[in-house]
């Protein structure tokens, strides 16, 4: 069920939603957090589109209210507030509420959305494009005890990630760190098996505009005491030991993904490309602050680009 309600106000929608439920005997009590979505801008209908598909996705494992954030005519004399809402099969295991602002309202999306934030549940803010240099600092940033990013979806995906350095505060994390979750987890396997000898070098390769690949050979230069290099070219991460190299690899666009090591069988590992509601349903099991993500944008500063 979609529903437009266009020069709306809080208490307007908040009514519309009370109906709502009270038509189908729906209540809010199954609810474990409140999503906020900054998008910035209403001209990208294709993004908005595919951020809800998300956050409708993640949330049959985190059943949400959604509260999506566009502004709209921003040099608009007067304000106005426009809104869509999104019930029932139309927004998964939740109910997504799309405030679009214009005017002098849309300096004050943080007032707007606080009527509509559940409560005694936490708060989580994501921006699926551009993002603050500091999230934490945004007013909507302010209200969340969470708060995700996502460079690769930035005009310049490798400034993005590099700038959530600056602006890092616990509690921040980015969906490119989600995004390599797994590879993470084999590579450290990997490392967890004899000779036990330390890392002296660290090579992570692939695409330029992939920012996953450069939080990842951020913390690498975390972990180890050797280099880490940064290159363009085929996707794979190659370790290097005193007695042995061991490199996982996979096409672009592949599914599985080869481990190979010195003198040992290569080992073939289902290893496809997460998508973004995947990345958001991890990032929003845990609400406490992620210390190896902030010791991974502190790696960065270390990481050799070729």
């Amino acid at each position: 069920m979609i529903i437009d309600l266009p020069d709306t106000s809080t208490n307007a929608i908040n009514k519309k939603l009370d109906e709502l439920r009270e038509q189908v005997g729906a209540a809010t009590t199954g609810r474990v957090l409140s999503l906020i979505i900054a998008l910035g801008s209403t001209e990208n209908d294709l993004l908005l589109d595919e951020s809800i598909a998300a956050a409708n996705m993640a949330s049959q494992e985190h059943p949400s209210r959604v509260i999506v954030v566009m502004t709209d005519d921003t040099e608009a004399r007067h304000a106005r507030l426009d809104a869509q809402l999104r019930m029932f099969g139309d927004a998964g295991a939740g109910e997504v509420v799309v405030l679009r602002l214009s005017g002098p309202l849309a300096g004050h999306a943080d007032a707007v959305v606080v009527p509509f934030l559940l409560p005694d549940i936490p708060v989580v803010a994501w921006w699926p494009e551009i993002a603050p240099a500091a999230p934490a600092e945004d007013p909507l940033g302010a209200l969340a005890v969470r708060r995700i990013t996502d460079a690769t979806n930035s005009p310049d995906p490798l400034a993005a990630i590099k700038g959530r350095r600056s602006g890092y505060t616990a509690g921040d994390t980015d969906l490119s760190w989600s995004r390599i979750t797994y590879w993470r987890a084999l590579l450290a396997s990997a490392m967890d098996q004899p000779p036990y000898e330390p890392i002296r070098s660290a090579l992570v390769s692939g695409l330029p505009t992939e920012p996953a690949l450069d939080i990842l050979a951020g913390w690498l230069a975390s972990r180890i005491d050797g280099p880490v290099r940064r290159a363009v070219g085929e996707l794979k991460i190659e370790l290097v030991r005193d007695s042995e190299t061991v490199v996982l690899s996979r096409p672009q666009t592949g599914v599985i993904a080869t481990l190979s090591r010195t003198a040992t069988p290569d080992a073939l590992v289902p290893l496809p490309r997460r998508v973004t509601a995947e990345c958001l349903a991890e990032d929003l099991r845990r609400l406490d602050p992620d210390p190896i993500y902030g010791s991974a944008l502190g790696g960065l500063e270390e990481v050799e680009y070729l």
